[in-house]
């Protein structure tokens, strides 16, 4: 199943034991007491990368070809890292338990469910400005310009666009990859959310990282509608039936090609309108909504968003075990 496998034992069951740490720890935030986290090292790269190569008075087309030429730096470094640790890994005893955490350490299964819980949390406690400021951490629209309805709204696209390229994401290319696959994916997606945006500094700079993202998310996108939809079925006050029909049909309205498939499941199965017109960087973008239902969402649906995040994730683990049964339960 892996094609770069690092570790003698099944690659799906230390991805199923990185799902599990994950869930229970989290982030590992002891660990980078000491050290920062792999995101964190991207990031400044991909500072470093655009302060010296992104001027903004050099061509267009020049600009965009140093674009391209931090995304293939970034990219190739990710992947001979991924090499060099998976067969160093090999050779160490017991180096699939640093495997395990490194992989936990690139999901986001409990770090997205607790930034979300976050914003619930402070519009109960502190109204529309302990909200304002929990969603800011995770959304790149201005909180200022939300109201109370317009910070859950932005919280659940968050969440639903985030179980993508945060958990499904990775462990798919974690699982056909190994380990250079899933530090490929997460430099792009860091990549992606640094200088993907459709601005006049990084229309150009930005536009292989955009493209090469929307690319890799493909199939993650699509697999966590999918996954969001069958989590309905016994996600209570949520409903499939909705959620495959407003995805199947709504998911193309979203100006992304990926993110619009789990914010439709999610809006079908909660009965919400999500996306719609929003305030990104000073500018207001006019983008259709998504489902039938309530625009006016609350912290009540917050909740209930979580519920079936919740479950979409034990549905992903689910399938990633039923695979390993399958495939590689005979050999045990």
């Amino acid at each position: 199943m892996l094609f770069f496998a690092s570790s003698p034992l099944d690659p799906l069951l230390l991805l199923l034991a990185a799902q599990a740490l994950d869930m229970v720890v989290g982030d590992l935030p002891v660990a980078f007491r000491v050290m920062p986290h792999p995101v964190v090292l991207v990031g400044r790269a991909v500072t470093w990368l655009d302060a010296r190569l992104n001027r903004e008075w050099r061509d267009e087309r020049v600009r965009r070809a140093r674009g391209i030429l931090a995304v293939t730096v970034l990219v190739l470094a990710a992947t001979s890292l991924g090499f060099a640790l998976a067969v160093l890994l090999r050779a160490v005893r017991f180096g699939w338990v640093v495997e395990v955490m490194l992989v936990a350490i690139l999901l986001a299964q409990r770090s997205l469910f607790d930034h979300v819980a976050a914003v619930g949390e402070g519009l109960g406690a502190g109204g529309i400005l302990g909200g304002r400021e929990a969603v800011q951490h995770i959304v790149g629209r201005d909180p200022q310009s939300l109201d109370e309805h317009g910070v859950a709204r932005a919280a659940i696209e968050s969440l639903a666009e985030n179980f993508s390229d945060g958990v499904v994401g990775p462990a798919l290319f974690y699982a056909v990859f190994g380990l250079p696959g899933i530090f490929v994916y997460k430099t792009v997606n860091t990549l992606d959310s640094m200088i993907g945006h459709r601005t006049p500094r990084y229309l150009q700079f930005g536009w292989a990282a955009a493209r090469l993202d929307d690319l890799l998310n493909l199939v993650p996108a699509r697999l966590s509608g999918v996954l969001l939809a069958l989590a309905a079925l016994p996600a209570p006050e949520a409903h499939a039936g909705p959620a495959f029909r407003v995805m199947l049909r709504d998911a193309g309205k979203h100006r992304s090609p990926n993110a619009g498939w789990p914010e439709a499941a999610t809006a079908g199965a909660l009965d919400l309108a999500l996306a719609g017109p929003r305030r990104y960087h000073g500018e207001v973008v006019n983008d259709p909504w998504l489902g039938d239902g309530r625009a006016r969402a609350t912290i009540a649906d917050i909740t209930r968003a979580l519920r079936l995040y919740v479950i979409a994730c034990l549905l992903q683990a689910t399938a990633v075990l039923a695979v390993f049964l399958i495939i590689d339960g005979p050999r045990f």
